[in-house]
């Protein structure tokens, strides 16, 4: 089968529901998430919103990210610094991209998406996988593996509580379904 290349102008351009990423002129497809994975990225949004002016950051959800003039990535949770310029389609490097699996995710595919982050200059890129409890930091060694659910940047008051974050998800999961 044929793959057909497309100008990164037209993908621009164009709408995707849900939206797709872009590399190397090949639209890519990305699993979009199931429960689990929507709420943890709505959880992490609201914290990096409810602390906004503390932290000096402007959280967003689903932004286009133009990593170079070849590649456009959709990050589930993108945190920029709140002085950074209102940009469409993201061109400066985000403060913090944080990404999270989907059941049908495979960590070698993820590995590729934070690896395009990271060459692009952002300093702090987090995988998190609300299936088996814990995250990863991807940096200049590839992909490591926290020893802790708490995410923290030094130097900062930023907090990211995962273990907090899970037992909300637990006691959602847990609570009665209703029609």
């Amino acid at each position: 089968m044929a793959t057909t290349v497309i100008p990164i102008e037209e993908y621009l351009r164009t709408s995707y529901k849900p939206d797709v990423h872009f590399v190397d002129g090949e639209i890519e497809e990305r699993n979009v998430g199931e429960y689990d994975h929507a709420k943890i990225q709505s959880l992490i949004s609201a914290i990096f919103s409810n602390n906004e002016e503390a932290w000096g950051t402007d959280a967003v959800v689903e932004q286009r990210i133009r990593i170079n003039s070849s590649r456009v990535r959709i990050c589930d949770v993108a945190i920029l610094h709140l002085d950074a310029p209102h940009e469409p389609v993201t061109q400066t490097p985000p403060y913090i991209c944080i990404e999270i699996l989907s059941p049908e995710d495979r960590l070698s595919r993820a590995q590729l998406v934070l690896a395009d982050y990271f060459a692009m200059g952002v300093p702090n890129v987090w995988l998190i996988d609300p299936i088996r409890r814990i995250a990863y930091a991807f940096n200049a060694r590839g992909l490591q593996l926290l020893y802790t659910l708490k995410l923290t940047i030094p130097n900062t008051p930023i907090l990211l509580d995962l273990e907090a974050l899970f037992a909300r998800l637990d006691r959602k999961n847990a609570s009665p379904k209703s029609l």
